[in-house]
């Protein structure tokens, strides 16, 4: 910036002034101390021109304080540019941005559409989850109760004519076997018999 640049020139012009009279200051104060009651208007001739010096000194200081903040001013003030230059830019990058996407009414319908494709993709979905009915026949429910009632009143006659029926008598079958012979008594085995009755009695 050209203005800091001439004012940072000023401020080392006025420096150099500044050490300049430091100097002098410094030369006269010795001459002061040098001449002493010796010679007192050559002593009292380097005060004042040490309290001239001095003055200038301090005009020049307040002058680079001045400068100082001007500087300090310029600067802030540069940087408040850019800033709001930024701002600027960026407030044109979001106008366009919104002029890309075409403002609230167009974002709504977007949202809405993407609302309807969801709902539409809901029911999509249902449709392909839901059993479908391959290989069965339309058959009226009346007709099949009908057909089972007559199937369960055959199975109740068929019962009843079964109940009704006197049932065969089994006989146990006649032994073809012959049976064994009767043996016969002895005479020893009956004189055996007559005597254990004769013990018993």
């Amino acid at each position: 910036m050209e203005a800091i640049t001439k004012l940072n020139d000023s401020t080392e012009m006025l420096e150099k002034k500044s050490a300049h009279l430091e100097k002098q200051i410094e030369k006269e104060l010795q001459s002061a101390k040098t001449y002493g009651t010796k010679n007192k208007r050559m002593a009292l001739g380097a005060l004042k021109r040490k309290k001239r010096f001095e003055a200038q000194l301090n005009s020049i200081d307040n002058t680079i304080t001045t400068i100082e903040f001007q500087k300090e001013s310029l600067m802030n003030a540069r940087a408040n540019a850019e800033m709001l230059k930024t701002m600027q830019m960026a407030g044109k990058a979001m106008q366009s941005i919104h002029k890309e996407v075409g403002g609230v009414d167009k974002v709504d319908d977007i949202m809405a559409d993407i609302e309807e494709s969801n709902m539409i993709a809901g029911e999509i979905g249902d449709a392909i989850s839901r059993p479908m009915n391959i290989g069965q026949d339309d058959f009226d429910d009346e007709d099949l109760l009908a057909e089972l009632e007559d199937l369960e009143q055959e199975e109740f006659d068929t019962q009843v004519i079964s109940v009704g029926q006197t049932p065969t008598a089994q006989l146990p079958s006649v032994p073809t076997n012959r049976l064994p012979a009767v043996q016969k008594q002895t005479k020893e085995d009956q004189d055996l018999e007559d005597l254990n009755s004769w013990i018993m009695n």
